[in-house]
């Protein structure tokens, strides 16, 4: 048990981008229609079994045919003679059902996750996921770029809309990537490894929401079309931004007037602004209480809707 390789590869400069579930689905968006548009195949996947419990079971002409486990494959593609490395997992592996990896599982599958790729020349690591920010909706997310050297950080830099998180603003001398995203770069790192991690921002009310925010994965895909030189064409992100907007404006017009005069400041957020950590405190709460009313009062109409006639 553990990985399987379908394909030999014996790659000798590659570079590894990951991704998993998380925050509005925001790296694994990226990653993962990134993949899809450099059509890269499929090499090789970590067997589920010591990771994950079955997610449904397929039955056929009324008999049960197998079980449905998470999938954690490996892909590749050659871009203009550079050899990408892809990993796309289906779910994290974690203990009592958290959404983000943690433990010795998710320690073990990191490692082999970064084996496979120094068995193909890895030189260097990505992965993405969300950065939860003081940003407004309205604006465009930027890419927040947490990385293993001075180096890096110097050149991911050299980017559009791609920052450092010390350099964002909001007290964000330190910070905590959470689950995989943070413990791959940890193990790349020590293995010898260039390692970055790039997070679309989403708005921090948003974050507590069901739904994806393309918004930032479009922004988190430019990024890499500009970090690997390639063009990708992310305007099939713009219909799904469109109807997320929708929603989160219906969402968003409800808010009290004193929320939204404080939320509505955050436009001046291109460059670190004048919201306080203790004023997004307040308005933390605020949207807090207001969206858990606003999630009774529809439980209450549902109620209402269940009632016999």
């Amino acid at each position: 048990m553990g990985v399987v390789i379908r394909r030999e590869l014996h790659l000798e400069n590659s570079e590894l981008i990951c991704s998993w579930p998380g925050i509005g689905s925001i790296g694994l968006v990226a990653v993962d229609a990134l993949r899809s548009r450099l059509r890269a195949r499929m090499f090789g996947e970590i067997e589920p079994w010591e990771f994950f419990e079955p997610t449904k079971v397929v039955a056929r002409e009324g008999m049960l045919e197998k079980l449905v486990f998470p999938r954690s494959r490996f892909y590749h593609s050659v871009v203009e003679d550079r050899d990408l490395i892809f990993f796309v997992g289906e779910e994290q592996p974690s203990l009592g059902g958290k959404l983000y990896a943690r433990g010795q599982q998710a320690y073990r599958m990191a490692n082999m996750v970064v084996d496979v790729a120094l068995a193909n020349g890895c030189r260097r690591v990505y992965t993405s996921g969300a950065c939860v920010s003081l940003v407004h909706h309205e604006m465009k997310p930027r890419v927040v770029a947490v990385v293993s050297s001075d180096e890096l950080g110097a050149e991911m830099k050299k980017h559009h809309n791609v920052f450092l998180m010390s350099d964002i603003g909001e007290g964000r001398d330190e910070g905590v990537i959470t689950g995989l995203n943070g413990l791959l770069l940890s193990v790349a790192r020590k293995k010898g490894l260039e390692a970055a991690c790039l997070m679309g921002e989403i708005p921090d009310w948003l974050s507590r929401t069901p739904f994806p925010y393309p918004k930032a994965s479009k922004s988190v895909l430019e990024a890499f079309s500009s970090i690997l030189g390639i063009e990708i064409d992310s305007s099939f992100l713009d219909s799904q931004s469109e109807e997320i907007d929708k929603v989160v404006n219906s969402i968003y017009e409800k808010f009290p007037r004193d929320v939204r005069e404080m939320y509505d400041s955050r436009k001046s957020l291109a460059q670190p602004g004048p919201i306080s950590r203790e004023e997004a405190e307040w308005m933390k709460e605020h949207i807090d209480e207001f969206l858990k009313s606003l999630a009774e009062k529809q439980d209450g109409e549902n109620d209402d809707d269940d009632r016999p006639v």
